[in-house]
């Protein structure tokens, strides 16, 4: 039963870093698009990936705890 944990923790790890990866790149094209709202811009993908980032760890942990 190690696979399915294995399998689950790499799709997890695998979706955070889509999701992280298409905030950036879609935070860039708002950027290109008005400069002038950088920071908000930046503000708001910062804090929508540090929440993936924390999914994405939470995932992890309970599939390491339940092994």
């Amino acid at each position: 039963m190690e696979i399915p944990r294995i399998v689950g923790a790499g799709l997890v790890v695998i979706g955070a870093g889509i999701g992280i990866g298409k905030i950036g790149g879609q935070a860039m094209d708002a950027i290109a698009r008005q400069p002038e709202a950088t920071g908000k811009i930046q503000t708001a993908m910062l804090i929508a990936a540090a929440l993936i980032e924390g999914i994405g760890f939470a995932a992890l942990f309970a599939v390491a705890e339940n092994a």
